[in-house]
């Protein structure tokens, strides 16, 4: 029996590699449950250090670059900044074809990156910069329709005057997020209605200095919603604030987390000025970041929302500021709320829910399995939960350093970490079902959180904000392996030079992916944390790797355009990656 199973292990590294079994990346998590694990046998921890350039497309768009290539067909599909797409030779790199994105409108809330497309039935779907899907057949990139996802010249933005610094982003609203395709819907959400101003760092246009939170009426409502595949019409929508018909935002004032920790709020002073700001939630905020993951089985979506309208600065919106901040599952059929877990009610210190939802099995300790959806946060805990019913079942240790985590804004500035930028920001984590790990590229950047006040003018008197600020020390990256199986231990972490900003690819073979800001994408053991290999792209790589077979032939691609927000330099490639032939 033994020289049998060899023998035919012999005859399988013997067959040509055409013979072997190729592998598409079809949609933005590689699958529903947005698990990120490729099977690519051929690129193992012993043969990853082999991978070298294969080929690399200049876009000529040298912009932030977050976007996951979708990869079927022998096509590779990608979403530039500013909303523009192209189809590639997936073999050669070769453009087949381009769409040119036209705004509509110059009044966009948030930059121009895009964080990919979806492929389904001959047409390729985008949502764009000035909030529109668009759909294009998929052998031409000619547009087949194009509607409106939301108005962005409504939405009323925050006024910077009397701020010290270059004053840019404002509340608005646009589309950042890859839409996801299922059973003939599109399904894709809005952002920017709470984004806010930022402070750009001086003499680095775009770069971070500063998020500004201003008491008032800005922004808008953000919303997952799903459209007709063939025609474009809206099927339905689910709004992510909700309305005093529904029960209202307001919630229940809570005074602690689900999971037990003091929010340090003001619930008196919040129930007295209830009555005075009903209207919140009409401005309440709550984008949609990232694409969901689906559940056949169930039919459910799970999403994550960002942070209540006005951001930073809590004095006008009081109450729980249901559903942002918070993990949901709709119905994929109708929109209709499920449940729904606020990681942070009463959000303040900008802790969205932005990483994207993956879905796995929970072996509990007598043997029970029970359907699982985990969420690696911005806190710096992966959380994870019944899929039924939104339970938490644990969250795992820290990975990122924590420290004041909901402490207030003072005129000294108070020290926070993680803060805005997160532990997980966006970054799509991975995860590895035959191990039990969970793989999260995290950032620690620490905060200082201020009361101050803008310039007084002629006509208007000095006016009270709130800002948070990179805090004057040193930042680094994290990138954890988290157990499953322990519930959440820790297995590995790995410190790296600059704040991880992009996202995490795993392989079935034990290799694991990220990119860094310095231009490097790495590859480490999967069990060890061991760094295997890395490249120097030439631009930061901040956007998830993606993995597939063709021709027999394994590649690992990745976007290399760098983050203007977070410092780092901005390119215009796609570079994909190969074992010698």
């Amino acid at each position: 029996m033994r020289r049998h199973l060899l023998t035919l292990a012999l005859l399988a590294l013997a067959l040509p590699a055409a013979a072997q079994k190729d592998r598409d990346w079809p949609t933005f998590g590689l699958d529903h449950a947005n698990t990120r694990l490729a099977d690519v046998p051929a690129i193992t921890p012993k043969t990853v250090k082999k991978l070298l350039p294969k080929w690399i497309y200049q876009s000529g768009v040298a912009a932030t670059f977050q976007a996951t290539p979708i990869v079927t067909g022998g096509r590779m599909y990608v979403s530039l900044p500013g909303s523009h797409v192209v189809a590639l030779d997936a073999r050669s790199g070769a453009e087949l074809w381009r769409y040119t994105h036209r705004k509509r409108t110059e009044k966009l809330c948030c930059g121009p990156a895009n964080r990919g497309v979806a492929v389904d039935d001959g047409r390729v779907f985008v949502a764009t910069v000035d909030a529109r899907l668009v759909a294009l057949d998929a052998a031409t990139g000619k547009p087949v329709w194009d509607i409106e996802l939301a108005r962005p010249d409504e939405a009323i933005t925050e006024s910077g005057e009397g701020i010290k610094g270059e004053v840019g982003g404002g509340s608005g609203v646009g589309a950042a997020a890859a839409p996801l395709v299922v059973d003939g819907k599109v399904i894709v959400g809005i952002n920017g209605v709470g984004y806010g101003l930022h402070i750009d760092a001086q003499g680095r246009a775009g770069q971070l200095a500063a998020v500004v939170g201003i008491a008032g009426k800005y922004g808008g409502i953000g919303f997952l919603a799903a459209f007709d595949a063939k025609t474009g019409k809206r099927v339905w929508q689910f709004d992510t604030v909700r309305k005093p018909q529904d029960g209202g935002w307001e919630g229940d004032f809570v005074e602690r987390t689900a999971d037990g920790l003091p929010l340090n709020r003001n619930i008196a002073e919040e129930r007295a000025n209830a009555g005075k700001y009903a209207d919140a939630w009409e401005y309440g905020g709550g984008s949609v970041w990232n694409a969901p993951a689906y559940d056949a089985k169930t039919g459910l979506l799970y999403f994550g929302t960002g942070n209540p309208s006005p951001q930073i600065n809590d004095s006008t919106r009081p109450g729980d500021n249901l559903y942002t901040a918070s993990l949901v599952a709709i119905d994929a059929k109708t929109g209709r709320h499920a449940w729904h877990f606020q990681q942070i009610p009463h959000d303040k210190w900008g802790y969205d829910v932005a990483s994207p939802p993956l879905l796995f099995e929970h072996r509990e300790a007598d043997g029970r399995v029970v359907p699982a959806v985990g969420q690696a946060s911005k806190l710096g805990w992966f959380y994870v939960h019944d899929r039924a019913s939104g339970a938490l079942l644990y969250k795992s240790d820290a990975f990122v350093p924590q420290d004041n985590l909901f402490a207030a804004a003072s005129r000294e500035g108070t020290r926070i970490t993680p803060g805005v930028a997160g532990g997980v920001n966006w970054s799509p984590a991975a995860l590895d079902t035959q191990r039990g790990l969970a793989f999260v590229a995290a950032m620690h950047m620490p905060m200082r959180y201020w009361i101050k006040e803008s310039a007084a003018t002629a006509d208007k008197p000095a006016q009270r904000y709130d800002s948070m600020e990179p805090a004057d020390e040193a930042q680094w990256g994290v990138l954890a392996a988290i157990d499953l199986k322990k519930r959440g231990r820790l297995k590995w972490t790995v410190k790296t030079g600059q704040p991880l900003i992009g996202g995490v690819l795993a392989l079935k073979s034990g290799v694991v992916f990220t990119g860094e800001g310095d231009g490097h994408l790495s590859a480490f053991d999967s069990l060890s944390g061991k760094r295997l290999w890395r490249f120097q792209t030439g631009a930061g790589v901040n956007a998830p790797p993606i993995a597939y077979v063709l021709d027999g032939k394994p590649y690992v691609a990745v976007a290399a355009g760098g983050s203007a927000i977070w410092g780092y330099r901005q390119g215009d490639a796609v570079v994909v990656f190969g074992l010698p032939d």
